[in-house]
């Protein structure tokens, strides 16, 4: 029985692992001029260090010492809530690939930041990482277009990402 019980454990694990395999390949190319300025967030996975907020956007810059600076601010709970910002730093990952950065906005600690998608006018983009727990999906506007929308939903989901835990980001 022990071992019908473990076999059945060792099955959940490895099941749970296999739902984890997503495709988080990034572009290969970046305009990072282009990518510079302001960015929506339209929708993302939940996470602490963004939690109850609302009219979330990112936007980059360069900085005097080569790398991006990285401003993100939202309201919370209302679009009319307190204002809350957070800045931080981005600079290109080591191993070189165009749509793998690297940001941090506590000390020398640095996550990824993978870009997923970009659509070829800048429009939007879809943001990644190593790990499958964090998804945003940005736009040049506060809303997506239903076809847009449904686009980044269909890849997204054929890349192994869980769509159903995504949070729509009110905006203004």
């Amino acid at each position: 029985m022990k071992t019908v019980l473990l076999s059945l454990a060792l099955c959940g694990m490895c099941s749970a692992a296999i739902g984890q395999d997503i495709d988080n390949s990034t572009i290969t190319s970046l305009d990072l001029d282009r990518y510079l300025g302001k960015w929506y967030e339209v929708a993302r996975y939940d996470h602490s260090f963004e939690r109850d907020l609302v009219g979330c956007s990112a936007e980059y810059s360069m900085r005097n010492d080569g790398k991006i600076k990285v401003l993100n601010s939202g309201h919370l709970k209302t679009l009319d809530g307190a204002y809350k910002e957070s800045i931080g730093k981005a600079k290109a990952k080591r191993n070189g690939t165009a749509g793998q950065l690297q940001v941090s906005f506590f000390g020398p600690f640095y996550g990824d930041y993978y870009i997923l998608d970009l659509a070829p006018d800048y429009s939007y983009s879809v943001v990644g990482s190593s790990s499958p727990k964090y998804l945003w999906i940005l736009s040049r506007t506060p809303q997506l277009t239903p076809e847009v929308k449904g686009k980044i939903l269909h890849n997204l989901h054929q890349r192994g990402y869980d769509i159903d835990k995504l949070l729509w980001v009110k905006q203004k």
